[in-house]
């Protein structure tokens, strides 16, 4: 049985996992302290881990969120953000999600509508440059889901 598990201790212990969605560790140290920390746990293993912040007393933002590569295209990060939207309907009416262009589909399964766009968000805010399937990442589009 799928289940979260909120990190209370070291929120760095999966860096790795987080390293995934955030490939720079600097970018994750601005949001980290701030940060509600969770593991998508099945039969004791990790699988993902996700980072939420309060944005204001209606809203909170899904910073980071990773399901470990082997286990992509299973259903688990669907499944991710239903626990985390679950987890947080009661203290939210809404969540939001910032991407580049190639997570825009999967959010939108999920429930997610696009709400609206920071220009050269990722050339303004990392040392390198960030390919996702090849094509670079310069834009930031967020989405929102109504959870309540």
């Amino acid at each position: 049985m799928l289940q979260l598990k909120k990190i209370t201790g070291n929120k760095k212990i999966y860096l790795d996992l987080l390293l995934l969605a955030d490939p720079e560790e600097k970018a994750i140290d601005k949001y980290i302290n701030d940060s509600e920390i969770f593991s998508l746990i099945e039969n004791e293993k990790v699988l993902g881990q996700c980072a939420v912040t309060k944005i204001d007393r209606y809203k909170c933002e899904i910073k980071n969120i990773a399901i470990y590569e082997e286990l992509h295209n299973k259903g688990y990060g669907k499944k991710f953000i239903n626990l985390i939207c679950d987890y947080y309907k009661y203290k939210y009416t809404s969540i939001l999600v910032g991407t580049a262009d190639s997570g825009i589909e999967f959010y939108k399964k999920c429930g997610f509508k696009i709400s609206h766009k920071i220009k050269n968000f990722f050339i303004n805010n990392y040392d390198e440059e960030i390919f996702d399937n090849g094509i670079q990442c310069i834009d930031m589009i967020y989405l929102e889901k109504k959870i309540k």
